[in-house]
């Protein structure tokens, strides 16, 4: 079986033929008109017209003055019917694209052709094209693999994402959906009345969540700034600047190790809507996220690894210090750290660093979150653990912050926003002591956002999603979530030896 690099240079060979006759194997202009869904589609409307499709070819078969061709583009796949004695001679234009019959054996599969020809069915009422006249858009020079050559690798196939979404129908869906979930995101806020407004993605104070952040450095003002890790302390001052609907959709990043959840650079949105209560916002956002996923996957319930939820009801609402309380004995009103890290370890958490009381408070959470099938609310979050939102007033030890939950994990997170600027600056000095003792996820200092909260934020409540609702309901990990995930850098051996003088040059 021949290798990469002989293959590669099979195809090299071809190209430098093409070269020769004056072939333009990579021209700035297609002539298409037409995509392969629209004759599929419209057959009876399109029978014996004359249209130009364009694609990349999947296989050939050459029968002497014959030959079946199948492209496909993003859509669809479809024959076409070459014969030697119609299709179109080369016209001797230098700058000319054109393959006549005789050149065929010069294209591969995986190569980009455009076809002009007669749309038609075959004796078995295959609908195809009967082609006049060819031309070569793209030679590539490199096979693309298939899952029976070995391309099964999950690392591989993260690395040249490319290949697999070319290879894999399911991973090009999948991100076809992904598209369609945000899409159907920002429509929901729009038709309730909220303005999209980008923010900055640095800051010099970051904050909004409980994240170690990324640090670079702006030349021009030399200066230290942060990658942001949440959307929510931008979006607040827009609330305080007079707006009372707001939202913004974008990438957030955490310095944080790579889980089947979590990734150091994710999509996320946030909103927040100036007088709007705390049952009303829980109301508001278990419809979104219906909405959001009833229109992305055309169904409320699934079934995914070992949970099964239908999403088709009104979802329960729990109680933070209820559940705490229920499944561990832990009073998070007199907590005890010690009772908590003997949990923790017994259940084999292993945590690095300091590990406070807010720290092992939520890691509990977690180990019960992991076993609930959801959905549910799970509401009132000790203010302990919650530096941003307002108190209950029934229960001023709690606060008025609400996350829903489905396939063991955390689904969103929102809450009653603090607005009160004495309140808000003691529990950003709070969170500060945290930081200085250690911990690097605690909230830093924003001092100009306690400024804001001076001049006066109305009422107001604030919400967030990431995309790992979308991995969660594909049932996918993080990693495989996303069309590009950050991984170490390497260079495979092929590609070394195929460009061995640059790599020799480089050391």
């Amino acid at each position: 079986m021949a290798t990469l690099k002989e293959l590669r240079h099979e195809r090299l060979r071809k190209l430098n033929e093409l070269l020769k006759l004056g072939i333009n194997p990579y021209p700035a202009v297609s002539n298409r008109t037409n995509s392969v869904l629209d004759i599929l589609s419209n057959y009876d409307q399109f029978q014996n017209e004359v249209v130009v499709l364009a694609g990349r070819i999947q296989n050939i078969r050459k029968f002497g003055k014959i030959s079946f061709v199948v492209i496909k583009d993003q859509d669809a796949k479809i024959q076409l019917f070459l014969e030697k004695d119609v299709l179109k001679s080369r016209d001797n234009n230098l700058d000319s694209s054109q393959i006549d019959y005789s050149l065929i054996n010069l294209l591969d599969g995986g190569d980009f052709i455009e076809a002009k020809g007669l749309v038609s069915k075959t004796k078995t009422g295959e609908i195809s094209i009967l082609v006049e006249s060819l031309r070569i858009l793209t030679k590539t020079l490199r096979p693309l693999p298939t899952i029976q050559d070995g391309f099964s690798n999950k690392e591989e196939r993260l690395r040249r994402r490319y290949v697999d979404i070319n290879v894999n129908e399911d991973v090009k869906q999948r991100f076809i959906r992904r598209s369609k979930f945000w899409q159907n995101v920002r429509e929901y806020l729009l038709k309730n009345n909220f303005i999209e407004i980008n923010i900055p993605v640095l800051e010099h104070t970051t904050g909004g969540a409980e994240a170690s952040p990324f640090i670079t450095h702006m030349d021009s003002l030399n200066q230290d700034f942060y990658l942001r890790i949440s959307h929510e302390l931008p979006l607040k001052r827009l609330i305080g600047s007079g707006y009372e609907r707001v939202f913004d959709i974008g990438p957030r990043f955490r310095n944080e190790n790579y889980s089947d959840e979590h990734l150091p650079e994710h999509i996320a949105m946030e909103s927040y809507m100036a007088y709007q209560n705390f049952d009303q916002a829980i109301d508001f956002y278990e419809d979104m996220l219906k909405s959001t996923i009833q229109s992305t996957w055309n169904k409320l319930e699934f079934k995914v690894k070992n949970f099964k939820i239908n999403l088709d009801q009104k979802w329960p609402r729990i109680s933070y210090p209820d559940i705490l309380k229920e499944k561990f004995g832990v009073d998070v009103f007199h907590p005890d750290l010690a009772q908590m890290k003997e949990i923790l370890a017994n259940n084999k958490v292993i945590l690095d660093g300091e590990i406070n009381i807010p720290r092992a408070m939520d890691n509990l959470w977690k180990l019960i979150r992991k076993e609930l099938a959801g959905p549910l609310w799970l509401l009132y979050e000790p203010v302990l653990i919650s530096p941003l939102a307002k108190v209950d007033p029934k229960d001023p030890r709690l606060s008025l912050r609400f996350h829903p939950v489905f396939l063991g994990t955390e689904m969103g997170n929102g809450y009653a926003e603090l607005n009160d600027p004495v309140d808000q600056l003691k529990r950003f000095i709070d969170q500060q002591k945290l930081r200085d003792s250690g911990d690097n996820e605690a909230q830093m200092l924003d001092i100009d956002f306690v400024e804001m909260l001076e001049y006066g934020m109305p009422p107001t409540c604030g919400w967030g999603i990431s995309e790992r609702i979308f991995w969660a309901l594909e049932g996918v990990s993080a990693r495989e979530g996303v069309p590009f995930p950050n991984l170490r850098y390497e260079i495979d051996k092929t590609t070394k030896s195929i460009y061995s003088e640059i790599f020799k040059k480089n050391g």
